[in-house]
């Protein structure tokens, strides 16, 4: 009789798998344990044939947790392509009493968007603008739709969708309904519900209805109407205080008074009465003139104390922090993004708007004049203002990340009546100091709204109980201010638990008579705002605190739990100069994005749902399409590094094993590059990879798709052997020229055009003329311990030119950047990392600080420049713009990657994607822009733009030397 298992075992690392991928990890003994096993009958799907779903644990993995504290694993996740798929879906689910829990962009940070149930993700398919009526101003859409998009779509017709979050660039208005979102400008536009004109929503009962602003559509109104007519004293007396008070259900807006505005109502009840499949919103005017205020105060609740007197002026936004943030963000983003502030350790940032400049400026200097600020600015500036709300923007993203310990969100946004946020700020700092938490306040102050993330030490044995102790506490404290746990991101179960706190006994049991009205099987989101569970239960960080994975690798653990889900990665677009997340760009499924890598390697080190650790399935797939960009380095507001952990993840698993044929062939290019340069074959290896048959051969073995053109190796001795010319005159003395192993190995005058800018710029030039190779190939491939060994020689040559004060000035950004993020965490020990990383300098980093530079001058020139991720995200590309500044040329500097990466866009089954992600950005400028010059000093980018276009880039050091 045959065993079930394999009696041997035989791991076997496949160059190509069914899918098209490159497989990273795979195993015959997988293959051969299916043949031999004895065959079962194929499952019947949890809902039947519905093509929408997914029970994989890839998938429940992304979908357990969303941008909160908690993970609850779903049994089935569904992405309805249609409206009419979603109804049925639905329909299908309550007949099977699966619980329902409705999704937008995952943003939610109370946790509000898991379930244990049936998870629906509206915003991968259900995301069409149905109309835009610009007589009425409303739109008509999907729940999937993105706020930013329908912010585009209206735009043209001079409307906007009034509420703003920070995450408006990725969350969806069906998310935004479900939590009657705000952000820092509903003290102009209101909230969500203020905006909602009709909602189509699915009942629990399975029942479509319409809702209105004064009624139902589909089945009757009237008990619901005999409810709020039976309960109107304790309506009247406990909701709709004050604008923030958002949590429980907001049954003020029932009210006849009111007009019995059902659909505004449903805002905010947070997927537990209903699934909306369409919504009718309303759209309003943008004021054509806008100024900001900035006023100092020497604390924030003195500033918080101010918001009666600024009210009266009738602002559209009121926001405030003080220095702690702002110092933040000048320490992990540079003091370049913290511009010159009024005097104090805190700030309030207003905005006006209106149609007459003198208007706005009289009220804007009135409102300086009335406050108690010590020092107050109007800024009209439009670029000067912008500065200063990005202050506020970035310190936001950062605060999670700002303190010793992590910092969480849980008891994330209360609010209380805008009179008295300076008392409870007095009072919530000091409940944080009795116990023994930090935070970092700030928030929608003109709302009476404080935003806080706290390091509850949830990974403690004694982190849950301690955690809830605090939030109980924390909510009656903003009781005892007639204030609302949650003033914009809704109950969820971080908050639903402490509704008993704010609410009286009576109104907790109104709750349930309208949960009963709508959902009386209580299937959908259930757990959240009625019959709640515990705040303290589910809890991500304490799951996995005694994993073998987190046990054994506690810093990789912790760092993969820096990913608190915000969804910056899923941004519909890449903004200004971003860079994060271009495989989600290219390919759209959430398990491509940062946040769903991470989701997946948080999932690893829990042990539970992904079970076979490092060379896990999920795992493989989820890292697939990584290009190891470092965008999401710079560009996360947690500080992820996605990059560094797949090349861990890859050092963990073939850790003792066989490798795949690329991570030898690609992954050691620099010595086959040493190899070819050293016996000077170059005319041979040339004659191998170029021509026809020999190439596709070659391409074949070395795991290289068939479609990717070989670059040409350098005919005769390196580059770096190569010595310059002394140059008698230098009154800016020596540098020094790292020769990396791309420019020394591949075709090409990128080195002689640097020696003859640096030395047009007053500079003697030396060439290192030994190998010194960071070793960043050995790290994308993850083979870390010969990355360490590359390193380790690099500083042995590099170290003694740093230690001289010499600056290094590099040529690959790629290998420049890694000095300054990948050697520190490979050589933690060696000082003289710290040396070298210091010492190494791009071009333009060289010529900004050289005072008598003169750059040539490009004027009628156009650049289209795209900046190597690594370039962007780790060196930074301040020093380039200044250079091109100076030299007058016309520049268009792109956004995104190119798609190559490094080996990632050579590799076979990577080519599609690596295509995909360079016609975001690259391509289309390139197009768009016929005759343009294309500037990169990377050199995946330049070959990106030969291999894919009729276009040939230079390098920085080429663009200058050809216009000297």
């Amino acid at each position: 009789m045959l065993s079930k298992r394999p009696i041997f075992r035989i791991d076997v690392w496949l160059v190509s798998s069914t899918s098209g991928h490159s497989a990273t990890f795979g195993s015959l003994s997988g293959r051969l344990e299916a043949m031999f096993a004895t065959k079962k009958a194929p499952s019947q799907p949890l809902l039947g044939n519905f093509t929408c779903l997914d029970e994989s644990s890839l998938t429940k993995a992304i979908y357990s947790s969303d941008s909160s504290i908690y993970r609850v694993v779903p049994k089935v996740v569904a992405t309805p392509k249609t409206r009419s798929e979603l109804i049925d879906l639905v329909r299908a689910a309550l007949k099977e009493k699966l619980p329902i829990t409705a999704r937008g962009a995952g943003t939610s940070c109370a946790g509000n968007a898991v379930g244990s149930g049936l998870v629906i993700d509206m915003r991968k398919h259900l995301n069409k603008i149905i109309e835009i009526n610009p007589q009425e101003q409303t739109a008509t859409i999907e729940p999937g739709v993105v706020q930013s998009a329908l912010q585009e779509a209206a735009k043209p017709y001079g409307l906007r969708f009034g509420p703003d979050p920070s995450t408006a660039n990725r969350c969806t208005i069906g998310g935004m309904i479900g939590n009657n979102a705000c952000g820092p400008r509903a003290l102009g536009y209101g909230r969500t519900s203020d905006n909602v004109v009709e909602l189509e929503v699915l009942t629990g009962t399975g029942e479509l209805i319409t809702l209105t602003r004064d009624g139902i559509k589909g089945m009757s109104d009237k008990p619901l109407r005999n409810f709020a007519n039976s309960n109107l004293g304790t309506i009247r007396t406990e909701f709709g205080a004050f604008s923030r008070q958002v949590s429980g259900y907001s049954l003020e807006h029932l009210l006849p008074e009111n007009g019995f505005n059902i659909a505004g109502f449903f805002a905010g009840t947070e997927g537990t009465l209903g699934v909306v499949t369409k919504a009718k919103v309303r759209l309003v005017k943008d004021a054509p003139l806008k100024t900001t205020i900035a006023l100092g105060y020497p604390t924030m609740p003195q500033a918080a104390d101010d918001m009666p007197i600024l009210l009266k002026y009738s602002p559209t936004a009121c926001e405030g922090m003080d220095r702690r943030l702002s110092n933040l963000v000048a320490e992990r983003i540079g003091p370049h993004a913290v511009p010159e502030l009024p005097s104090g350790d805190a700030w309030i940032f207003i905005e006006l708007v209106g149609d007459d400049a003198e208007e706005i400026s009289a009220r804007a200097h009135s409102m300086v004049e009335d406050s108690n600020c010590t020092e107050g600015w109007v800024v009209a500036d439009p670029s000067a203002a912008a500065r200063l709300w990005g202050i506020r923007s970035d310190a936001a993203g950062l605060a999670g990340v700002a303190l010793d310990r992590p910092a969480y969100a849980g008891w994330e946004d209360s609010a209380v009546p805008p009179a008295k946020l300076g008392d409870y700020l007095r009072d919530f700092e000091k409940l944080l100091a009795k116990f023994d938490l930090r935070g970092l306040p700030y928030g929608h102050f003109g709302d009476g709204c404080v935003h806080c993330r706290i390091d509850f030490p949830l990974e403690d044995a004694d982190g849950p109980q301690r955690y809830k102790n605090f939030v109980m506490a924390a909510a009656e404290l903003v009781a005892g201010y007639g204030g609302s746990v949650s003033g914009e991101h809704g109950d969820g179960r971080a908050r639903s638990e402490l509704l008993a706190k704010t609410y009286s006994s009576k109104a907790i049991e109104l709750f349930g008579q309208i949960k009963n009205f709508f959902d009386p099987k209580n299937l959908l989101n259930p757990g959240i705002l009625v019959n709640p569970v515990s705040v303290s239960d589910d809890i991500r960080a304490f799951q996995s605190r005694k994993s073998a994975l987190k046990v054994k690798h506690p810093q990789f653990a912790a760092n993969v739990h820096r990913c608190t889900g915000v969804g910056k990665c899923l941004a519909n677009t890449t903004a200004g100069d971003g860079v994060m997340c271009p495989s989600f760009q290219a390919t759209g499924d959430e398990k491509d994005s940062t946040r769903g890598r991470s989701r997946v390697l948080q999932e690893m080190i829990n042990g539970n749902l992904i079970s076979e650790g490092w060379r896990s399935p999920e795992v493989r797939e989820a890292l697939e399409y990584c290009l190891a960009c470092k965008g999401c380095r710079r560009d996360c507001p947690t500080g992820v590094d996605m990059a560094w952990y797949k090349s861990n993840v890859l050092n963990e698993a073939f850790s003792g094993r066989i490798r795949p044929i690329n991570h030898y062939s690609l992954g050691w290019l620099p010595r086959w590059g040493r190899l070819v340069t050293s016996l000077r074959i170059g005319w041979l290896g040339n004659f191998f990879l170029q021509t026809p048959g020999l190439k596709h051969v070659i391409r074949a073995v070395a795991g290289v798709d068939q479609r990717r053109p070989l670059p040409r190796f350098r005919s005769g001795k390196a580059a770096r052997k190569n010595r310059p010319c002394a140059n008698v005159s230098a009154p800016h003395g020596k540098v020094a020229i790292w020769v990396d192993s791309f420019t020394d190995a591949f075709a090409g005058d990128q080195l002689a055009a640097l020696l003859l800018v640096l030395i047009d710029a007053g500079y003697d030039p030396q060439v290192i003329t030994e190998p010194a190779c960071c070793g960043l190939t050995w790290i994308t491939t993850g083979q870390l311990d010969g990355a360490r060994k590359q390193l380790t020689n690099a500083l042995d040559i590099l170290e003694p030119i740093a230690a001289k004060n010499i600056p290094i000035v590099g040529m690959e950004p790629s290998c420049m950047a890694v000095w300054r993020s990948d050697a520190p965490e490979l050589l933690p020990s060696d000082n003289r990392v710290d040396t070298v990383a210091s010492s190494i300098t791009t071009l333009a980093e060289l010529l900004v600080a050289t005072d008598d530079w003169q750059a040539p001058d490009l004027s009628g020139h156009e650049v289209i420049a795209q900046p190597h991720c690594h370039h962007s995200s780790v060196l930074g590309w301040q020093a380039d713009a200044k250079v091109l500044e100076r030299t007058g040329a016309k520049v268009t500097k792109l956004a995104g990657c190119c798609g190559l990466a490094g080996n990632f866009g050579v590799e076979k089954g990577h080519y599609e994607v690596s295509v995909k992600v360079a016609e975001h950005d690259l391509l289309p400028a390139i197009k768009a822009h016929p005759g343009a010059v294309v500037l990169s000093d990377g050199f995946s980018c330049r070959k990106q733009v030969t291999d894919l276009t009729d276009s040939d880039a230079v390098t920085l050091a080429q663009l200058l030397a050809r216009h000297s």
